[in-house]
C-alpha cells in the first residue's frame, strides 16, 4: 500500500535529484491552459481532459491536474514515478530537443514515434512501480492493460502510436 509519507519521500527524492524542481497546478499556468485548449481542437475534442486528468512535465516542472490532492496517495505516487522519468529525459536530452522530438517527430499526431518512445519509458517505470505497490495481478488486469494501450493508440496523446498490437506486445514485454 501507499500512504502520504511515501508520496512525500518520493517528492523529497525528486527535489534532491532536480534542483529547481517545481510542482505546480496546471490551472494556474496560462501555458497549460493554452495547451489544453489547443489539444481539444487538434484532437477534434478527443482530448478534453488535459487539465483535469493529465499531469505534464516540462523541464524541471511537473504540472498537476485539477484535483491532484484528492487523488489517492497510490495514484499520486505512481504518477510521480512516471513523471520522474520525464524529468530525467529533459535533463538527458535538453529542453529544446526534448520538446521538438516529443511534439513533432516524425509527425505531431498519428506517427509520433519519439513521443511514443519517451512515453514507453515512463509508462514502463509506472508499471514496475504499480507491480511493486499493488502486485502482479494489478498490472496484468485486462482493464489496466486496455487503459494503458488506449493512451498510446487513442486521442489522449494524439494517437501517438496507433498500432495496437505493437503497444500490446510492448506492455506484455515490460511485464515479462
Amino acid at each position: 500500500m501507499c500512504d502520504e509519507k511515501r508520496v512525500r519521500e518520493l517528492l523529497d527524492e525528486i527535489r534532491a535529484e532536480f534542483p529547481g524542481f517545481r510542482l505546480l497546478p496546471k490551472q494556474s499556468s496560462r501555458l497549460q491552459r493554452l495547451i489544453g485548449g489547443a489539444l481539444g481542437i487538434l484532437t477534434l475534442g478527443g482530448q478534453r481532459a488535459y487539465l483535469d486528468h493529465y499531469v505534464t512535465t516540462i523541464g524541471r516542472t511537473i504540472y498537476v491536474n485539477r484535483g491532484w490532492e484528492a487523488r489517492s496517495p497510490g495514484d499520486r505516487y505512481l504518477t510521480l514515478c512516471h513523471e520522474r522519468v520525464h524529468l530525467r529525459q529533459f535533463r538527458r536530452y535538453g529542453w529544446l530537443p526534448m520538446a521538438l522530438g516529443y511534439l513533432l517527430l516524425p509527425l505531431p499526431m498519428g506517427l509520433a514515434y519519439v513521443r511514443a518512445r519517451l512515453e514507453w519509458e515512463a509508462y514502463a517505470e509506472g508499471l514496475r512501480a504499480a507491480r511493486a505497490l499493488y502486485g502482479d495481478s494489478y498490472v496484468r488486469d485486462s482493464d489496466e492493460r486496455a487503459r494503458v494501450v488506449a493512451q498510446f493508440t487513442g486521442p489522449a496523446y494524439g494517437w501517438m502510436w496507433p498500432f495496437r498490437r505493437c503497444v500490446e506486445r510492448w506492455y506484455d514485454d515490460v511485464l515479462g
